[in-house]
């Protein structure tokens, strides 16, 4: 049973954000695989006092992110995380021409690290991730390498006959080079299963970035803008077909901001679970 809320868990932590995160190391030897894709419009911003503003000329600004997500269990403490992301956006309006660019975006490496346990229900981890553009298209980034260091705080339990999950982390990540920003990334989830064979999940979330440059001009793009912040809450249902592989479908709404466009995001995530990969054997 506890093995169980703790698989259900992982698999809300892995898809509270756009970037998968998990509160407690991978077992040594398996290898979590998700492949996403999420889409993003907005049609109004805010401005540098949190006003809320149309677009100017109807426009529209939308994006689509296909991304490959793995970690790997290497030793009980300690597990390895990486991200490929593939961007596409376009940038609209009634009086300019369309601007469209895709490419490869900011990969990310990085290990996590265990760091303590509440009882066997809580855990805490500190993860370090290096942040490297592989685009030479400008628009898809900021082009500059980065670095990120982060805490989480996971658990799980029972309240009356269903079972819940918490995530909380945050973390603090910095470009290097010209203006390069500075960023406070955080999120929080909860979620609870819907069932006794724990198949189906519900979690609301919340999350957002609080980004601060010498650069300070609203930007379109929301790919290059520098200095802004915005909050998002999210709403999500998952389905677990069996213990290696699960489902997810989120709607998120940004409900605050500054400098940065007001946008709606919907998101369909699948997560694989597979054991003694690399004929490692994993340690129960």
């Amino acid at each position: 049973m506890a093995k169980k809320i703790l698989f259900v868990t992982l698999l809300f932590s892995l898809f509270l954000s756009s970037r998968a995160y998990c509160g407690w190391p991978t077992r040594p030897g398996r290898l979590i695989f998700s492949p996403s894709v999420s889409y993003f419009t907005s049609s109004k911003d805010w401005d540098s006092v949190s006003r809320r503003r149309v677009k100017p000329n109807n426009g529209k600004f939308t994006s689509t992110i296909l991304n490959l997500y793995a970690e790997y269990g290497i030793v009980r403490k300690l597990t390895a995380v990486a991200s490929l992301p593939y961007v596409s956006y376009k940038l609209s309006d009634s009086v300019n021409a369309p601007i469209s660019k895709s490419g490869l975006g900011d990969a990310e490496l990085g290990l996590r690290y265990y760091l303590a346990n509440i009882n066997y229900k809580y855990y805490f981890t500190l993860q370090g991730t290096a942040v490297i553009p592989l685009y030479k298209t400008l628009g898809l980034g900021y082009a500059q390498p980065g670095g990120e260091l982060r805490l989480g705080f996971s658990g799980a339990g029972k309240i009356g006959d269903k079972f819940f999950s918490l995530s909380l982390e945050n973390g603090v990540r910095k470009y290097f080079g010209t203006d390069g920003p500075l960023q406070d990334r955080y999120s929080a989830s909860f979620g609870i299963t819907l069932d006794k064979k724990f198949h189906d999940q519900l979690t609301a979330g919340v999350s957002g970035i609080v980004s601060t440059s010498s650069f300070t001009a609203f930007t379109r793009n929301i790919f290059t803008a520098r200095d802004y912040e915005f909050t998002q809450v999210s709403l999500s249902y998952g389905h677990t077909f069996n213990s290696s592989f699960s489902m997810f479908l989120t709607a998120s709404q940004f409900v605050a901001g500054r400098n940065t466009g007001i946008g709606t995001n919907g998101a369909l995530a699948f997560i694989y679970k597979i054991d003694n990969f690399l004929g490692k054997k994993v340690n129960y």
